[in-house]
């Protein structure tokens, strides 16, 4: 069975009740479902933070031999890092070292939002982007993956 891991960045916890008319009505708990009832050959595994060190612990953790928990490797991980994205060069060496691919990924389009959002510091060291399809961008990004 294939093991992916979905990764939110911060202020995702808010889904569903932040800037809706941006990011939809539903909360990233509702959807998840959802999306793992549509893959029931894959083992979908979810995680949170708003703290940056934290995404960039997560991630080691699932995406290379040597993680801290000496865990098995994750086959994909699906990285939403929010406002992380335009900013962190810490996760884009992280992403750099991970054994399993990572696709970054958006709900909405970043390129139609503010200039400071046109411009992502991790893009360089993911597989892909998916960005403006809303919760479903999640889906593309598992699709992606399976390929």
């Amino acid at each position: 069975m294939k093991k992916i891991q979905i990764i939110n960045g911060p202020n995702l916890n808010l889904l569903g009740k932040r800037e809706p008319g941006i990011y939809g009505q539903m909360s990233f708990e509702e959807y998840l479902p959802q999306l793992q009832a549509r893959y029931p050959d894959l083992d979908i595994s979810y995680y949170q933070s708003n703290v940056e060190g934290e995404l960039i612990n997560q991630m080691q953790q699932v995406g290379t031999p040597f993680g801290s928990s000496g865990g098995e490797v994750v086959d994909g991980i699906i990285l939403n890092a929010g406002a992380y994205t335009h900013t962190s060069i810490a996760l884009q060496d992280c992403i750099r070292s991970l054994k399993c691919p990572v696709i970054e990924v958006h709900i909405s389009n970043i390129h139609q939002r503010e200039a400071f959002r046109h411009q992502s510091l991790i893009s360089c060291a993911c597989k892909g982007v998916i960005c403006g399809f809303g919760l479903d961008s999640y889906r593309l990004a598992v699709e992606s993956l399976l390929v």
